[in-house]
């Protein structure tokens, strides 16, 4: 054996049948960022670039099992939980990540890119404790909106329930802004000392937008596996997704997916 191990991550997600999101781009997203990648799947999707079809959680005990399996054997360095499907697993990976040492990586998933609702109001309220033990929490807009219980007009009110987020439940929050008007995108990143960083880029002009949030929370937990810090991870994980959208290999009628295979370490 030689060289050093790569840092083992644990994708806690869904199951996208089209490969585009879920389980498949955290994998993919882990693997070309040099991790180990793991999974415990919550729900099985049958979807493609148009859209979710059906749904099917799987059951709470054996989400569990599967995170237990992982933290028994191989062991973890940094995790992302990303659709969750029902309070029982949202319950159940909160119990099983009780007091771990390592970087949590929470993606809100509430609504996928086609529109379909992934998670009920029940599902919503009991993201709260799984925010509590994240290290940072990375919703876009309407999921930021959501969780903060009010409606955001502008980016500074998007700002402000960033901050507020933050302060309560004990996590830096990244208010992603890809859905906000404009030509540019602008993240905004604040931690729960109120210290803030935005990053800002041209909005790439692509309909192949199929799994950003979970190729960009995966490339996190990722570069926080390897020992980089916060704001750094932040940073290359979005160019990460910048160059894995313009690699896009153009598959689908609808929202099709990124070209993680096309994004070399060292690149992004």
């Amino acid at each position: 054996m030689s060289g050093p191990s790569p840092p083992r991550i644990l994708a806690i997600a869904g199951s996208d049948s089209s490969g585009g999101a879920g389980i498949q781009a955290d994998i993919k997203t882990i693997t070309m960022l040099g991790g180990y990648a793991m999974s415990a799947i919550t729900c099985v999707t049958a979807q493609n670039t148009l859209g979710v079809t059906a749904v099917e959680a799987l059951s709470p005990d054996l989400v569990g099992a599967q995170i237990g399996a992982c933290l028994s054997d191989i062991g973890v360095d940094a995790i992302k939980i990303g659709m969750l499907g029902s309070p029982e697993i949202a319950g159940i990976v909160a119990y099983r990540l009780e007091g771990l040492p390592i970087p949590i990586v929470f993606d809100p998933v509430m609504v996928a890119t086609s529109g379909a609702v992934l998670a009920d109001a029940a599902t919503i309220a009991a993201f709260e404790r799984l925010m509590t033990r994240a290290q940072i929490v990375t919703p876009n807009l309407p999921e930021l909106a959501a969780l903060a219980g009010r409606e955001l007009r502008t980016p500074d009110e998007a700002t402000e329930a960033a901050a507020i987020l933050s302060e309560r439940y004990g996590c830096a929050v990244l208010a992603k802004g890809g859905h906000a008007e404009g030509d540019r995108i602008r993240d905004v990143l604040i931690d729960p000392q109120g210290r803030a960083a935005s990053f800002e880029d041209p909005r790439i002009d692509t309909r192949h937008t199929h799994g950003t949030g979970c190729t960009l929370s995966s490339a996190i937990a990722a570069l926080l596996g390897h020992g980089q810090t916060l704001e750094h991870s932040v940073r290359i994980a979005r160019q990460f997704v910048r160059k894995a959208l313009e690699a896009a290999p153009g598959f689908g009628q609808g929202h099709g997916p990124m070209g993680h295979q096309a994004v070399r370490p060292g690149e992004a």
